[in-house]
């Protein structure tokens, strides 16, 4: 993709189908005198916006007015960030999320399941648009924990609490249990009602199953999205792993089956070692014609479970390279870093608490992912604990990963300083999660991501010279909101005004595929393999050959 900084303004009047006469329209909302920013058309030039019904009607040079008008000079105006790693699902954190500029906020790596419900209840009200996946995790609970009321529509909220129920008669099933024939047919059944009721994509957590789902599991788990089209987002396995093979390994197997079967995939947070492997396979595939990308957040510590299989002893010396305990896990709640002993009596204690497992490496890789085509950026933002009706609370109040608070302001700060040009950074964030979303044949995520006339007004106004993170890993610090944003506009509506967050409006709308009205599920069978895959025999005579 080439970048260029500005075009002409005859070139601009025809894209735009400017008029040179005053134009004055009645218009809901009006940005003026702002740097509009719009990485597919390339454009870049200070212009005013006319905003009517939650679209971009007009983007010209010319003066406009409107019923509100905001003053965007020397600030950029850019399309809404759109995060597909987005867990910040109660008031607290989506409230730090929506400061750090986020207008679009799906789960696409934990999911949920029952994701009709799970629409429906955020389709009486959500500030940002809203949208998840099918939890591939706890759809394997429904069958191999059936001990559990997995009834409800859970999404990544409470799938730690999951988790710790499946402890409870000594085996967490969706983890360590490999599914029979039956078994995998009936995961497969659910799968697919999901994506028939408009998941998203498949939502893959394998790298905390790396026992429990085969290869093959895997393999027809992402066939039955590609039935509908839909994507593979994955938190693969072995990931974190710091060794050649194991680290790429996990990548391959996903990315082997999407070849295979022509699907959309996603290699969610690869910011691990052998990520460099996987760019380059990434980069080879999109040049023959697959719709194929990855994500990254700009911080070096990872937030996960105490209880993740990976921290236990006989794994971690691997995936810490040989570092302690007291060097990588640090727990934000006791606000220090933990030993061996300690992590095993936390662990055991609060087997759902999150906590920071930090990987110095990354600090000497994010001035690659910051110049990496296509690697978008997504937060990996966790929910506060503190409940849906945490809005009110005070930032500081925030007791988990900082990513939640900055990734955005992080991002931006950071892409300064290396001289990353803007034009490409706010491509990472709004422009590349929306081209390959609507790739898919995602009609919302069409009108998204883009500065132009037609679009859905999803806008973020920021200051590029001042924008910056502010949040920490320590306590009382990783809530600390993003400065230089003060306004984030959701469908023409503004969310954060003047650098405040204004729970009285929810203008967020549902990301989301249409229902089917018949279902794809095909189930799992020897019969049916082998009339697909094996060439018929013919019946004859024993004696047949030898007559003459």
């Amino acid at each position: 993709m080439r970048f260029r900084r500005n075009i002409g303004y005859g070139a601009l009047c025809l894209s735009l189908a400017c008029s040179f006469s005053a134009y004055a329209a009645d218009y809901d909302l009006v940005i003026k005198n702002g740097r509009v920013i719009d990485p597919e058309t390339m454009l870049d030039a200070v212009l005013n916006v006319g905003i009517k019904d939650g679209m971009i009607v007009k983007i010209t040079p010319d003066d406009i007015k409107g019923s509100k008008t905001i003053d965007a000079s020397k600030h950029v105006v850019a399309p809404g960030f759109i995060d597909t790693h987005f867990h910040a699902l109660d008031g607290l954190s989506l409230k730090l999320a929506a400061l750090d500029g986020v207008t679009t906020g799906m789960d696409l790596e934990a999911g949920a399941i029952h994701v009709a419900k799970w629409y429906a209840e955020k389709d009486k009200g959500w500030p940002l648009n809203y949208g998840t996946g099918v939890s591939q995790e706890m759809t394997r609970m429904r069958v191999h924990d059936t001990e559990i009321d997995t009834s409800k529509p859970n999404d990544a909220t409470t799938v730690f609490e999951l988790r710790g129920k499946s402890m409870q008669d000594g085996t967490p099933g969706w983890s360590v249990s490999r599914s029979s024939k039956e078994q995998l047919n009936q995961i497969l059944e659910y799968l697919d009602e999901e994506f028939r009721q408009g998941a998203l994509g498949l939502s893959s957590t394998v790298g905390y199953m790396t026992q429990g789902v085969t290869t093959y599991e895997m393999f027809k788990s992402q066939e039955a999205a590609a039935r509908y089209g839909r994507f593979t987002g994955a938190h693969v396995r072995f990931h974190g792993n710091p060794s050649n093979p194991e680290g790429p390994l996990g990548f391959s197997e996903i990315f082997a089956n999407a070849i295979a079967l022509d699907a959309p995939l996603n290699l969610n947070h690869n910011n691990e070692y052998g990520w460099w492997e996987n760019e380059e396979k990434l980069q080879a595939a999109r040049e023959q014609g697959y719709n194929v990308w990855s994500e990254y957040y700009p911080y070096t510590a990872a937030s996960t479970a105490i209880s993740a299989e990976f921290f236990h002893p006989d794994k971690f010396k691997v995936l810490s390279g040989g570092l302690p305990y007291e060097e990588v896990i640090f727990d934000p709640v006791q606000n220090k870093f933990l030993t061996q002993a300690e992590w095993e009596k936390t662990s055991k204690e609060h087997p759902d608490r999150s906590i920071f497992a930090f990987n110095r490496k990354r600090d000497e890789w994010l001035p690659f992912w910051l110049r990496m085509p296509h690697m978008i950026v997504a937060s990996d933002a966790m929910w506060s604990g503190k409940g849906i009706d945490s809005w009110d609370l005070n930032p500081t109040e925030y007791v988990g990963h900082p990513r939640t608070a900055g990734t955005r302001g992080k991002v931006l700060s950071k892409a300064r300083e290396l001289g990353v040009p803007l034009m490409f950074t706010i491509a990472q964030m709004s422009y590349w999660p929306a081209k390959h979303l609507g790739d898919t044949g995602l009609e919302s995520m069409k009108m998204r991501g883009r500065l132009q006339e037609g679009k859905v007004a999803d806008i973020t106004i920021f200051d590029p010279l001042t924008v910056k993170d502010n949040a920490t890993y320590t306590m009382g610090e990783q809530g600390l909101p993003t400065s230089g944003i003060p306004y984030v506009i959701v469908s023409g509506v503004p969310v954060v005004n003047k650098g405040v967050f204004d729970l009285s409006v929810k203008p967020g709308k549902s990301i989301r595929f249409p229902v089917e009205a018949k279902g794809k599920f095909k189930p799992v069978t020897v019969e049916s393999w082998s009339e697909q895959h094996v060439i018929r025999s013919i019946s004859i005579d024993a004696g047949g050959l030898a007559k003459p």
